[in-house]
């Protein structure tokens, strides 16, 4: 399993990334968590418009999300080789409304239904686990202002974890136990900002890594106002595995 890092600002895209986008790769397939601002032309770097398998995304915030209006034009209008067949999307309920609410330039959700084919995260009688290509996806969901779902993916004996945006909660170390990599927001500094409904820091991502006993602690997800070398020291001080940033094009084999 092959995890590359497409986009990992917080909240807006930095000077040097997109915001949140990771591609995880197996067997040929392709399976993409969140598309934020600026993730799309990054995305192709490292795969086709096309080749997307599945899209996962944690929560509907723009800089997890709002891509997907962009890649509505991308397949909706594609002008070589036609339409493709739509694209399976997990996200949370309403998914469909709120990209067609965000493009704003059709009337209903049918023209985006043409190219994706939406699922509802946490939705009465759907699986906490999905399996998605060779991929066995574990979802849960975590704390934030808006439904926001962290997701477990195993393949071949290989694991990680990916947060979302959460505060500290049970569920993600749960979620998180015992992985091989442990892929988590670190959006504030200790010290500085406080809000436990909202986003970690970076003592509490490591924390977080420590109790739910992951082997490795990518920090992401971290805004451009944020100094990043605090958190990263943070996050070493609370976890006893090896612990570093998330860069773009950062690639991962699990």
């Amino acid at each position: 399993m092959k995890l590359t890092v497409v986009g990992c600002s917080g909240s807006f895209p930095s000077a040097d990334s997109a915001c949140s986008s990771y591609l995880v790769e197996a067997e040929g397939y392709r399976l993409l968590l969140d598309l934020g601002n600026g993730a799309l032309g990054e995305l192709q770097k490292y795969c086709g418009l096309y080749d997307v398998d599945a899209i996962a995304l944690s929560h509907l915030h723009p800089d997890h999300c709002i891509d997907m209006c962009a890649y509505f034009v991308a397949r909706y209008y594609r002008h070589d080789g036609g339409r493709p067949a739509p694209v399976p999307v997990y996200g949370p309920a309403d998914t469909a409304a709120r990209l067609t609410t965000a493009y704003g330039d059709v009337p209903d959700e049918s023209a985006m239904r043409e190219v994706f084919d939406f699922h509802t995260l946490g939705a009465p009688g759907a699986p906490d686990v999905l399996t998605l290509g060779p991929f066995s996806v574990r979802t849960a969901r975590v704390n934030h202002p808006v439904e926001t779902y962290g997701f477990r993916i195993e393949h071949a004996g290989g694991s990680l974890c990916y947060s979302g945006d959460t505060g500290d909660c049970a569920e993600l170390a749960q979620l998180a136990a015992g992985v091989d990599l442990f892929l988590c927001e670190a959006s504030f500094t200790h010290g500085k900002e406080h809000a436990p409904e909202v986003h970690l820091n970076g003592r509490e991502a490591g924390e977080c890594a420590q109790r739910a006993g992951a082997e490795r602690l990518v920090l992401t997800h971290i805004p451009p106002w944020t100094e990043a070398q605090v958190s990263l020291g943070d996050a070493k001080a609370a976890f006893d595995g090896p612990v570093e940033l998330a860069r773009p094009g950062a690639v991962y084999e699990i």
